[in-house]
């Protein structure tokens, strides 16, 4: 009979216990089946708790919560920056003319030889000022004689180029009209993460202007092959020939890159772009403002290399990360901050360094006249060094002169070696020596083979340190040239007779 009973009443103790669960009325305290299951199998408090484990959440679908979330829209955005973002036309006019045209007893035996056509090339800008200042890349306007720009309204204006840096692939070119332009923002580049949505603003391949939307796919890009800088956002949004110089907007309609490069097999977009970040972009828009044509980085007075695995292993360091100081100019900043070679340069200004591209941009963001708050790994122990940056030494002579004559440098205009031009130019100023910064293309330098950016060194035995002195020994009447000239690092020596 107890049992009976026993079994009724556990029975109507599970009864009354799923019906509690199912209404959610059974409480943790003064649980009824607690209370039940005490009286007829004892205390179990001391028993070891068993945990069933939990159901694995949901994931949190949902539809959209009416038709304002189903209408969710770039257009105001892409509305409000387009018209900022313009279409660069540039022109470059035919060098080379027959030798035949114009004479009518040639042209009866060739014909009479059409002229050589006008190159053309298409790239994208974006306005950066309401005075009319323009940004695109180097690569867009670097070999034009007339560059035309047209505004998504369908206004076109004439422009000039105000500065251009072709390691940076930047260009700032200024147009004229009667009323401000529109203008996109510059926003901090510093500030946008991987995952962040961009659009990418431009003219692909000519068809008018084209909005594209991505993430930011990666940050702090090095070694792309398109310049020597190497320091570009990465993205995903669909960039293609043409789209060089647009905009990459940030979701706050500020510019946060200039689109400058893809990477492709067959020309077109495969979802890895490139752009120029908008704090260099920044820096150089100041540097036309103030009436330069071309960007001066701060000085700094050293060198820096990229810290190997094996430099890390023997300065004890946990990664190899920083730069690594390799020289440091007599009596520069960084000697009278304190800066030491081999020394390695961990952060600036807070940002970490994690190689020597990035310490490159961070000091090219910076104004003539800033202080660098370095954080530096120096004998095995960890200080801070203040580095006033400073202009670069103009040397002795900051004249260019241009070499006229018979002789094989005729046609080369030259420069004294220093360290701001060397900086200019992206060279090492070591030693003496005279650099060429622009050759004529139709001049005995250019069929000599020479090249902008060539130090020469020595001509005929005697030592070249001043553009005077080239032009000098280059008026000599001689036929015979000995001279010794470097080229990105390697010396040559050439003997010919002219």
């Amino acid at each position: 009979m107890l049992a009976g009973h026993f079994k009724r009443v556990v029975a109507g103790v599970f009864i009354a216990a799923g019906l509690a669960a199912a209404s959610g009325a059974v409480a943790e305290e003064g649980n009824f089946l607690g209370d039940i299951m005490k009286e007829f199998l004892g205390d179990s408090k001391n028993a070891p708790a068993t945990t069933a484990p939990a159901p694995a959440a949901e994931p949190q679908r949902r539809v959209p919560f009416g038709r304002e979330a189903m209408q969710l829209s770039f257009a105001p955005l892409v509305k409000e920056t387009t018209p900022a973002v313009v279409n660069v036309y540039a022109t470059q006019k035919p060098k080379a003319q027959s030798p035949f045209a114009g004479d009518p007893f040639f042209e009866q035996f060739f014909g009479r030889q059409m002229p050589p056509r006008a190159q053309s090339s298409l790239g994208s800008g974006v306005i950066v000022d309401a005075s009319g200042l323009v940004v695109t890349n180097y690569h867009v306007i670097s070999n034009a004689d007339e560059l035309k720009v047209a505004l998504s309204d369908g206004r076109e204006f004439q422009s000039k180029v105000l500065l251009k840096d072709e390691s940076l692939d930047l260009a700032v070119l200024k147009i004229d009209g009667d009323d401000p332009f529109p203008v996109a923002p510059i926003g901090d580049s510093d500030a946008i993460e991987i995952g962040d949505l961009v659009l990418a603003i431009g003219n692909p391949f000519g068809v008018g202007q084209t909005t594209t939307s991505g993430i930011v796919s990666a940050l702090a890009r090095s070694h792309i092959g398109v310049s020597d800088f190497g320091f570009f956002i990465q993205t995903d949004a669909a960039i293609n020939p043409g789209n060089s110089g647009g905009a990459l907007i940030n979701m706050g309609g500020q510019l946060v890159g200039i689109n400058t490069a893809i990477y492709s097999r067959g020309g077109g977009s495969i979802g890895i772009g490139f752009a120029i970040p908008s704090n260099m972009v920044r820096a150089v828009v100041e540097s036309a403002k103030d009436g330069r044509d071309y960007f001066e980085r701060p000085y700094i007075g050293a060198t820096f290399e990229p810290v190997t695995a094996q430099i890390a292993e023997a300065l004890g360091m946990p990664r190899p990360s920083g730069a690594l100081v390799s020289a440091v100019d007599d009596d520069g900043p960084a000697e009278h901050g304190g800066l030491k070679a081999g020394d390695v340069v961990l952060a600036m200004n807070g940002a970490e360094i994690q190689h020597v591209d990035a310490l490159g941009y961070r000091l090219a963001t910076q104004a003539v006249g800033a202080t660098a708050k370095l954080s530096v790994l120096s004998g095995g122990g960890q200080k801070e060094v203040d580095v006033a940056l400073a202009r670069a030494p103009a040397g002795g002579s900051a004249a260019e002169v241009t070499i006229d004559g018979e002789s094989p440098f005729a046609g080369a205009t030259v420069m004294e070696l220093s360290p701001r031009v060397a900086q200019r130019l992206r060279l090492r100023a070591e030693g003496k020596g005279v650099v060429m910064t622009e050759i004529d293309p139709n001049s005995s330098a250019a069929s000599f083979g020479f090249q902008r950016r060539d130090i020469v060194r020595e001509i005929n035995g005697e030592v070249i340190d001043t553009p005077e002195k080239l032009r000098q020994v280059a008026s000599k009447d001689t036929r015979w040239w000995r001279f010794t000239v470097e080229r990105d690092g390697r010396i040559m020596r050439q003997m010919l007779r002219y």
